[in-house]
């Protein structure tokens, strides 16, 4: 009986799907009965029958047509195939959110047993190869007999099986088996075809290995966690699936009718080495920096029209004679987001002949400022796909050389440096927008009520919010203190230089969490600031935006609870609309962006080449202020 993987509200669900028959509707109807059951009040539902849902694909996004059968909808749609060249950091994020399978290509699969022909060669004529048939590490020259090679292997994840801390999530889980699977799919691990497609099974059904976040030092590759990773499929160590829960990792097998893996000579050392730990998380991350970078540029618009700012700094001249391509990016969102002409905004219109000279650099500068964070992005991005699609195993396996050489591509510095400068450039997001809040909050600043509230005194209003942003920001400049400056050598000098990339790929998590926090706060800040300026509106798109704060979080009149506001504006920056039923403030302001973009820049009309331009050809807009020019040192 076929069983799918649902999405309802956040949570995964599975629903066996007894007849081929079954419509979407059907899965759809069966999939919120299911949620309702498991929920004290019933989710808030009244009635299942009453529900008005739609059904997309995971992969794509696609809606599904309720009429349609299961089979005929969702056949092969839950399955990405992986050739190890193709992966890009979207993929894994979303493979490890369950979105979908893998499958390997025909071109894969031939590469893999090319390559383990070599190793079955190197057995049989009993060569003298590193990690083959020798020892690991400071062993390299002690040689073993064939009759203990396999045992060499199995001892090898089990003596490396030395983590500590908290295990990863299951999400996180899942995007290093499925970047390993990625990698090995290379054809340059020498592992068995066999093999490979048990851990892929085991990846299908999610049985996900117990695996601490800490251990690696980061070459030769992340040796602890995948250790970790490797134990669990060979059934020793612990194992999760969200149908055992965390149980010993041989009856998680046995529930999912797996059997656990029996290393072959290499296997263990192919499972165990490279930079997968360090890559999955940092790709996460990526993903993550580039979603709120996007977004940091709304929420400081919204701050701009409640500080009554001007458009001005965001010229298209301006940008043109310095252009770097992501302030030139930030400059027209800018524009696009507050164009008095293209949007007509009432708070603009009151304000425009004021006598202030310019904006404060909070405000002025964010193309700069936010610019260079998305081309930091972008390069860190550009490295991370790089290392997610390259065989990082050693001896690599050459099938068409027929040999094996040793080398160091292990080595975690790639990663690990690109990193290191992620989180330096995402901090300044949370650095710039604390100062907002600040400028928000500081009634000689907005000219607004001090700290947001009415009552002051007997309200507080947002004063604790900002100190929580400010003291984000100061955690942050710790976090942001480079690991791979670091460097200690282990193995007995063996491995005498290595990365550190671990701490760098789970501190700039760390990094960018707190950066989606303080922009949470801004947003809430600025959307209060709205409050002071009825009955005047601001433009379409920001109007949207704070239509859809004020869907998860009312106005604040007097204090109350403020966590729990920030969390829910934190989940507004953070979680797209198929995974919690709300819009993400980007995917609320983006159709608005892309209208502007194709109004005003020709490259980017359907048909044309290219989608995205610099800005020089843009026409200029104005923001209606009849502000006197001064320079300013």
């Amino acid at each position: 009986m076929p069983r799918y993987t649902v999405h309802v509200r956040g949570e995964w669900l599975a629903v066996p799907c007894p007849h081929s028959t079954n419509t979407v509707g059907w899965l759809g109807k069966e999939a919120v009965r299911r949620y309702v059951k498991n929920k004290p009040d019933n989710g808030g539902f009244t009635s299942v029958e009453e529900v008005k849902f739609f059904v997309r694909r995971c992969k794509g996004l696609g809606l599904l047509d309720l009429d349609d059968t299961v089979e005929d909808a969702l056949e092969d749609n839950e399955f990405v195939e992986v050739d190890g060249n193709s992966l890009t950091t979207r993929d894994l994020v979303n493979l490890g959110k369950g979105l979908y399978k893998i499958k390997l290509t025909p071109e894969a699969e031939a590469k893999v047993k090319q390559s383990r022909e070599v190793i079955e060669r190197i057995v049989k004529e009993q060569t003298v190869v590193y990690g083959i048939t020798t020892g690991f590490g400071k062993f390299a020259r002690t040689v073993i007999p064939n009759s203990k090679l396999m045992e060499l292997q199995m001892n090898l994840v089990r003596s490396h099986s030395a983590g500590v801390g908290k295990p990863l999530t299951p999400e996180r889980s899942r995007m290093l088996l499925a970047l390993r699977i990625n990698v090995l799919a290379k054809g340059y691990s020498g592992i068995s075809l066999e093999t490979l497609q048990q851990v892929i099974e085991a990846f299908n059904a999610s049985c996900l290995p117990y695996i601490p976040e800490k251990g690696t030092v980061g070459a030769s590759g992340d040796l602890a966690p995948l250790s970790h990773l490797a134990l669990g499929l060979t059934g020793e160590g612990k194992m999760w699936s969200p149908k055992s829960g965390w149980a010993d990792a041989k009856y998680v097998l046995e529930a999912h009718g797996l059997k656990p893996i029996t290393l072959k000579p290499k296997e263990g050392l192919a499972l165990i080495n490279g930079t997968q730990m360090i890559t999955s998380l940092g790709c996460e991350a990526v993903e993550r920096a580039s979603a709120i970078a996007r977004q940091a540029d709304i929420v400081a618009a919204l701050t701009l029209e409640v500080l009554k700012g001007t458009t001005k700094a965001f010229d298209t001249d301006i940008h043109a004679v310095r252009p770097h391509r992501g302030q030139a990016e930030v400059a027209f969102r800018f524009r696009s987001l507050l164009d008095s002409d293209h949007h007509p905004s009432e708070i603009a219109e009151s304000h425009r002949f004021c006598d202030r000279v310019q904006d404060a650099y909070t405000m002025r500068c964010c193309p700069q400022v936010h610019g260079v964070v998305n081309d930091t992005i972008a390069f860190v991005k550009d490295i991370m796909t790089t290392e997610i699609n390259s065989a990082t195993d050693n001896p690599m396996v050459f099938a068409e050389r027929a040999e094996t050489i040793s080398g160091g591509n292990f080595h975690g510095e790639y990663p690990a440096k690109a990193l290191d400068y992620l989180a330096i450039g995402v901090h300044e997001l949370a650095a710039i927008s604390e100062r907002r809040i600040e400028r928000l909050c500081n009634p000689s600043l907005s000219e607004l009520p001090a700290f947001l509230v009415t009552e002051g005194g007997l309200n507080s209003g947002f004063m604790i919010a900002h100190c929580t942003a400010a003291a984000l920001v100061s955690e942050n400049k710790a976090l942001c203190h480079p690991s791979s400056v670091d460097s200690l050598s282990t193995s007995a000098a063996t491995e005498d230089h290595v990365s550190m990339g671990g701490w760098s790929a789970r501190k700039a998590l760390r990094v960018i969490e707190h950066v989606e926090q303080v922009l949470a706060i801004e947003l809430l800040a600025a959307c209060q600031g709205i409050e002071f300026l009825r009955p005047l509106r601001t433009t379409t798109p920001l109007e949207k935006v704070y239509d859809l704060v004020r869907s998860v979080v009312r106005p604040w009149m007097k204090d109350r609870f403020m966590a729990p506001d920030i969390e829910a504006a934190h989940r507004l920056l953070v979680e797209q609309k198929a995974s919690n039923g709300f819009w993400q403030v980007w995917e609320v302001a983006e159709p608005y962006i892309e209208k502007y973009r194709r109004e005003h820049i020709p490259e980017s009309r359907p048909g044309s080449p290219t989608a995205f331009s610099l800005g020089s050809l843009e026409r200029k807009t104005h923001d209606g202020h009849n502000h006197r020019h001064h320079n300013e040192l």
